[in-house]
Protein backbone atom coordinates (compact mmCIF):
# COMPACT_ATOMS: atom_id res chain seq x y z
CA UNK A 1 0.00 0.00 0.00
CA UNK A 2 1.46 3.61 -0.76
CA UNK A 3 0.42 6.75 1.18
CA UNK A 4 1.25 9.72 -0.64
CA UNK A 5 -0.17 12.95 1.61
CA UNK A 6 -1.52 15.66 -0.28
CA UNK A 7 0.86 18.52 0.40
CA UNK A 8 0.45 21.93 0.00
CA UNK A 9 2.48 24.46 -2.40
CA UNK A 10 0.94 27.44 -0.39
CA UNK A 11 4.60 28.20 1.00
CA UNK A 12 6.86 25.70 -0.20
CA UNK A 13 10.13 27.03 0.25
CA UNK A 14 13.35 24.85 0.92
CA UNK A 15 15.72 25.76 4.15
CA UNK A 16 18.14 24.47 6.39
CA UNK A 17 16.51 21.39 8.64
CA UNK A 18 15.62 23.63 12.21
CA UNK A 19 16.86 22.81 15.89
CA UNK A 20 14.87 20.05 17.61
CA UNK A 21 15.66 22.60 21.02
CA UNK A 22 14.66 26.15 18.62
CA UNK A 23 12.29 28.36 20.47
CA UNK A 24 9.64 30.35 18.99
CA UNK A 25 8.53 34.19 19.86
CA UNK A 26 4.99 34.68 20.80
CA UNK A 27 2.99 34.68 17.84
CA UNK A 28 -0.14 37.05 17.41
CA UNK A 29 -3.30 36.40 18.98
CA UNK A 30 -4.82 35.66 15.19
CA UNK A 31 -2.79 32.35 15.28
CA UNK A 32 -2.55 31.60 18.79
CA UNK A 33 -6.42 33.08 19.86
CA UNK A 34 -8.10 32.20 16.68
CA UNK A 35 -12.22 32.05 17.28
CA UNK A 36 -12.01 28.69 15.32
CA UNK A 37 -10.16 27.31 18.28
CA UNK A 38 -13.58 27.75 19.88
CA UNK A 39 -16.11 25.90 17.45
CA UNK A 40 -16.13 22.67 19.87
CA UNK A 41 -16.21 19.61 18.79
CA UNK A 42 -17.99 18.00 15.63
CA UNK A 43 -21.13 15.69 15.34
CA UNK A 44 -20.53 12.71 13.19
CA UNK A 45 -21.22 13.85 9.16
CA UNK A 46 -23.02 11.67 7.00
CA UNK A 47 -21.95 12.13 3.22
CA UNK A 48 -22.34 10.17 0.09
CA UNK A 49 -19.23 9.50 -1.58
CA UNK A 50 -19.18 7.45 -4.22
CA UNK A 51 -17.30 4.18 -5.49
CA UNK A 52 -13.89 5.01 -7.18
CA UNK A 53 -13.00 2.76 -10.27
CA UNK A 54 -9.46 1.72 -11.43
CA UNK A 55 -8.48 3.23 -14.38
CA UNK A 56 -11.41 5.49 -14.10
CA UNK A 57 -10.37 9.57 -13.90
CA UNK A 58 -14.06 10.53 -14.18
CA UNK A 59 -14.78 8.32 -10.85
CA UNK A 60 -12.20 10.15 -9.41
CA UNK A 61 -13.47 13.70 -9.86
CA UNK A 62 -16.88 12.51 -9.03
CA UNK A 63 -15.44 11.44 -5.54
CA UNK A 64 -13.27 14.35 -5.31
CA UNK A 65 -16.51 16.73 -5.79
CA UNK A 66 -18.48 14.50 -3.12
CA UNK A 67 -15.39 15.04 -0.65
CA UNK A 68 -15.33 18.86 -1.21
CA UNK A 69 -19.13 19.29 -0.62
CA UNK A 70 -19.03 17.04 2.62
CA UNK A 71 -16.07 19.49 3.50
CA UNK A 72 -18.05 22.48 3.05
CA UNK A 73 -20.77 20.99 4.84
CA UNK A 74 -18.57 20.27 8.17
CA UNK A 75 -16.27 23.24 8.07
CA UNK A 76 -19.66 25.55 7.56
CA UNK A 77 -20.66 24.37 10.27
CA UNK A 78 -17.84 25.13 12.60
CA UNK A 79 -17.28 28.42 11.04
CA UNK A 80 -21.13 28.96 12.34
CA UNK A 81 -20.53 27.25 15.69
CA UNK A 82 -17.46 29.66 16.26
CA UNK A 83 -19.53 32.90 15.39
CA UNK A 84 -17.48 33.01 11.30
CA UNK A 85 -18.38 33.27 7.96
CA UNK A 86 -17.42 30.20 5.80
CA UNK A 87 -17.48 30.56 2.07
CA UNK A 88 -16.44 27.21 -0.41
CA UNK A 89 -13.23 27.46 -1.96
CA UNK A 90 -13.66 27.13 -5.93
CA UNK A 91 -12.38 23.43 -6.72
CA UNK A 92 -10.34 22.82 -9.86
CA UNK A 93 -9.75 19.06 -10.81
CA UNK A 94 -7.46 18.13 -13.60
CA UNK A 95 -5.43 15.23 -15.29
CA UNK A 96 -2.52 18.05 -16.09
CA UNK A 97 -0.20 19.70 -14.42
CA UNK A 98 -1.75 23.44 -14.91
CA UNK A 99 -3.95 25.24 -12.68
CA UNK A 100 -5.53 28.60 -12.17
CA UNK A 101 -3.00 29.18 -10.25
CA UNK A 102 0.45 28.11 -12.12
CA UNK A 103 1.66 24.37 -12.02
CA UNK A 104 0.88 21.70 -9.91
CA UNK A 105 3.68 19.80 -8.30
CA UNK A 106 4.06 16.42 -8.31
CA UNK A 107 2.47 15.69 -4.94
CA UNK A 108 -0.73 16.56 -6.64
CA UNK A 109 -2.75 19.13 -4.83
CA UNK A 110 -2.26 22.59 -3.44
CA UNK A 111 -4.43 25.47 -2.51
CA UNK A 112 -3.93 28.75 -4.05
CA UNK A 113 -4.52 31.19 -2.01
CA UNK A 114 -5.08 34.62 -3.88
CA UNK A 115 -8.05 32.90 -6.00
CA UNK A 116 -9.18 31.07 -3.13
CA UNK A 117 -8.97 27.60 -5.27
CA UNK A 118 -8.10 23.71 -4.51
CA UNK A 119 -6.60 22.66 -7.40
CA UNK A 120 -5.83 18.82 -7.46
CA UNK A 121 -3.89 16.94 -10.23
CA UNK A 122 -5.09 13.16 -10.80
CA UNK A 123 -2.08 11.73 -10.69
CA UNK A 124 -1.20 8.28 -12.92
CA UNK A 125 -0.50 6.36 -9.34
CA UNK A 126 -4.42 7.34 -8.77
CA UNK A 127 -5.49 5.64 -11.47
CA UNK A 128 -3.27 2.44 -10.84
CA UNK A 129 -4.33 2.00 -7.66
CA UNK A 130 -7.85 4.26 -6.13
CA UNK A 131 -6.81 4.08 -2.58
CA UNK A 132 -9.54 5.95 -1.17
CA UNK A 133 -7.84 7.60 1.83
CA UNK A 134 -5.06 8.99 -0.08
CA UNK A 135 -7.72 10.72 -2.38
CA UNK A 136 -9.62 11.76 0.33
CA UNK A 137 -6.48 13.60 1.83
CA UNK A 138 -6.33 15.41 -1.21
CA UNK A 139 -9.62 17.46 -0.43
CA UNK A 140 -9.18 17.22 4.01
CA UNK A 141 -5.82 18.46 4.00
CA UNK A 142 -6.04 21.52 0.85
CA UNK A 143 -9.31 22.61 2.81
CA UNK A 144 -7.32 22.70 6.17
CA UNK A 145 -5.40 25.55 4.08
CA UNK A 146 -9.10 27.09 3.33
CA UNK A 147 -9.53 27.59 6.90
CA UNK A 148 -6.10 29.22 7.59
CA UNK A 149 -7.07 31.96 4.94
CA UNK A 150 -10.43 32.32 6.03
CA UNK A 151 -9.64 32.55 9.59
CA UNK A 152 -6.84 35.00 8.71
CA UNK A 153 -4.00 32.58 9.63
CA UNK A 154 -2.89 32.08 6.22
CA UNK A 155 -2.49 35.69 5.80
CA UNK A 156 -0.55 35.91 9.02
CA UNK A 157 1.62 33.51 8.24
CA UNK A 158 2.68 34.68 4.77
CA UNK A 159 3.61 37.61 6.51
CA UNK A 160 6.05 35.88 9.18
CA UNK A 161 7.34 33.36 6.64
CA UNK A 162 8.54 36.73 4.13
CA UNK A 163 10.20 38.07 7.36
CA UNK A 164 11.88 35.05 8.87
CA UNK A 165 15.08 33.52 7.08
CA UNK A 166 17.14 30.46 7.28
CA UNK A 167 15.57 28.01 9.87
CA UNK A 168 12.94 30.42 10.92
CA UNK A 169 11.40 30.46 7.55
CA UNK A 170 11.46 26.62 7.66
CA UNK A 171 9.29 26.58 11.19
CA UNK A 172 7.18 28.83 10.02
CA UNK A 173 6.22 26.86 6.65
CA UNK A 174 6.40 24.11 8.84
CA UNK A 175 3.77 24.78 11.35
CA UNK A 176 1.25 26.01 8.95
CA UNK A 177 1.05 22.18 6.68
CA UNK A 178 0.88 20.46 10.54
CA UNK A 179 -2.03 22.65 11.24
CA UNK A 180 -3.78 21.34 7.71
CA UNK A 181 -2.98 18.15 8.85
CA UNK A 182 -4.37 18.53 12.12
CA UNK A 183 -7.41 20.17 10.64
CA UNK A 184 -8.00 17.22 8.23
CA UNK A 185 -7.64 14.95 11.22
CA UNK A 186 -10.65 16.94 12.85
CA UNK A 187 -12.72 16.52 9.43
CA UNK A 188 -11.87 12.62 9.57
CA UNK A 189 -13.06 12.28 12.71
CA UNK A 190 -16.65 13.34 11.61
CA UNK A 191 -16.68 11.47 8.62
CA UNK A 192 -14.40 8.94 8.38
CA UNK A 193 -17.43 6.47 7.78
CA UNK A 194 -18.67 8.01 5.21
CA UNK A 195 -15.37 7.66 3.14
CA UNK A 196 -15.29 4.28 3.74
CA UNK A 197 -11.34 4.68 3.69
CA UNK A 198 -10.65 1.20 3.26
CA UNK A 199 -7.85 1.00 6.26
CA UNK A 200 -7.84 1.41 9.76
CA UNK A 201 -6.94 4.73 11.13
CA UNK A 202 -4.47 3.55 13.00
CA UNK A 203 -2.85 1.61 10.44
CA UNK A 204 -3.43 5.05 8.38
CA UNK A 205 -1.62 7.11 10.93
CA UNK A 206 1.41 4.64 10.69
CA UNK A 207 1.64 4.77 7.09
CA UNK A 208 2.00 8.77 7.47
CA UNK A 209 4.46 8.63 9.93
CA UNK A 210 6.49 6.73 7.45
CA UNK A 211 6.05 8.67 4.13
CA UNK A 212 8.46 10.27 2.54
CA UNK A 213 10.14 13.85 4.28
CA UNK A 214 9.13 17.10 2.83
CA UNK A 215 11.09 19.96 3.36
CA UNK A 216 8.89 22.11 3.47
CA UNK A 217 6.41 20.50 5.70
CA UNK A 218 8.41 18.53 7.88
CA UNK A 219 9.11 15.42 9.48
CA UNK A 220 6.40 12.55 8.65
CA UNK A 221 6.28 11.68 12.31
CA UNK A 222 5.26 15.05 12.71
CA UNK A 223 2.81 15.33 10.48
CA UNK A 224 1.25 11.86 11.69
CA UNK A 225 1.01 13.51 15.22
CA UNK A 226 -1.25 16.44 14.35
CA UNK A 227 -3.57 14.54 12.13
CA UNK A 228 -3.90 12.36 14.99
CA UNK A 229 -4.86 15.03 17.53
CA UNK A 230 -7.13 16.42 15.40
CA UNK A 231 -9.00 12.84 15.03
CA UNK A 232 -8.46 12.44 18.68
CA UNK A 233 -9.67 16.04 19.79
CA UNK A 234 -12.03 16.42 17.26
CA UNK A 235 -12.19 19.52 17.65
CA UNK A 236 -10.28 22.32 15.93
CA UNK A 237 -8.99 23.63 19.29
CA UNK A 238 -6.50 20.91 19.40
CA UNK A 239 -5.08 22.46 15.78
CA UNK A 240 -2.98 25.32 17.29
CA UNK A 241 0.44 24.81 16.03
CA UNK A 242 1.66 28.53 16.31
CA UNK A 243 2.69 27.84 20.22
CA UNK A 244 3.58 23.80 20.10
CA UNK A 245 7.11 23.07 20.99
CA UNK A 246 9.91 23.20 17.79
CA UNK A 247 10.46 19.29 18.63
CA UNK A 248 6.85 19.03 17.37
CA UNK A 249 6.63 20.98 14.42
CA UNK A 250 10.12 20.33 12.67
Amino acid sequence: MSVGLALSGTASAEAARPSANATVAAPPAVLAKNRIYRSGTASPLSCSVPEIRAGSAASIKTFHRALARCANRFWATRFKAAGLRYTPPKLHITTGSSSVCGKITSNGAQYCSAQRTVAIRIMKRDLREPFRMNIAHSVAHEWGHHVQQLTGMLDEHNRQYWRARGTARSIVSHRLEMQAECFAGVFYRATLDSIDPGIGWADWIGAVGESRESKAHGKPRNLAYWQDRGYDSGSARACNTWTAPTSRVG
